[in-house]
């Protein structure tokens, strides 16, 4: 009798993952930066990454799925996205739904926040896609949620509404398609609409080292002056 070796899977041996990258790639390769220098220059650095990652055919990291309270909201969301231009991404989502490990990310979350909040990591060091110069994944919001002030050191970071309407920072209200750039340290506050769930697609860019090690952190409270 002989042996069988256990090979660990990659990425062409599931071929929902790349489908769902390359809808990911087309949103920052296709779709507009609105005449923006830093968001062009952004949106090629996420492009060239993630190319040369998919290239290198990287291994499957295997994470258990797991949900968090937000997620009973996730369905609705998905249809939203599946009725208007971001469909074809809605739609490769919708495949791995059952394969994703939705988390925090911060040692502390209040009650509120836990209900009405988590993401999931697609591409990145933790996996499932692993890649130590990029990461990607979806963050979900309840309906009439806020998340709280927050940066990130050293990462640039992006965000594109896959469905719901929201705002940063209080500036305007953003429609499925919008993209959002941060530049590192970059301090922002996420706001929801009242009646649906909003579905964010983020990118990560930053130093190998941060990016395995964001440690994430809501900024402090400030005083009213």
């Amino acid at each position: 009798m002989t042996e069988q070796l256990q090979q660990t899977p990659r990425l062409m041996d599931q071929p929902n993952w790349v489908y769902l990258l390359r809808e990911i790639d087309s949103l920052y390769r296709f779709w507009s930066d609105g005449g923006s220098v830093p968001i062009r220059s952004h949106r090629k650095r996420v492009r060239d990454r993630l190319s040369a990652a998919i290239a290198q055919n990287p291994v499957l990291i295997d994470r258990p799925a797991m949900q968090k309270p937000v997620t009973a909201h996730f369905a609705r969301a998905l249809d939203l996205g599946e009725r208007g231009a971001m469909q074809g991404i809605a739609r490769a989502l919708r495949e791995v739904r059952d394969d994703l490990t939705w988390e925090y990310g911060y040692e502390k979350v209040t009650r509120s926040l836990s209900q009405k909040y988590a993401y999931c990591e697609i591409l990145g060091p933790q996996g499932p896609v692993y890649c130590e110069t990029l990461i990607l994944g979806f963050v979900l919001f309840a309906p009439n949620t806020t998340y709280p002030q927050h940066s990130h050191q050293e990462i640039e970071e992006s965000y594109i509404s896959v469905a719901g309407a929201w705002s940063e920072n209080n500036s305007a209200v953003y429609a499925p398609g919008s993209l959002i750039f941060n530049r590192p340290a970059d301090e922002h506050r996420i706001t929801t609409g009242d009646r649906d769930p909003c579905l964010l697609a983020y990118a990560w860019v930053g130093p190998n080292a941060r990016l395995a090690s964001p440690q994430m952190k809501l900024s402090a409270p400030r005083k009213a002056k």
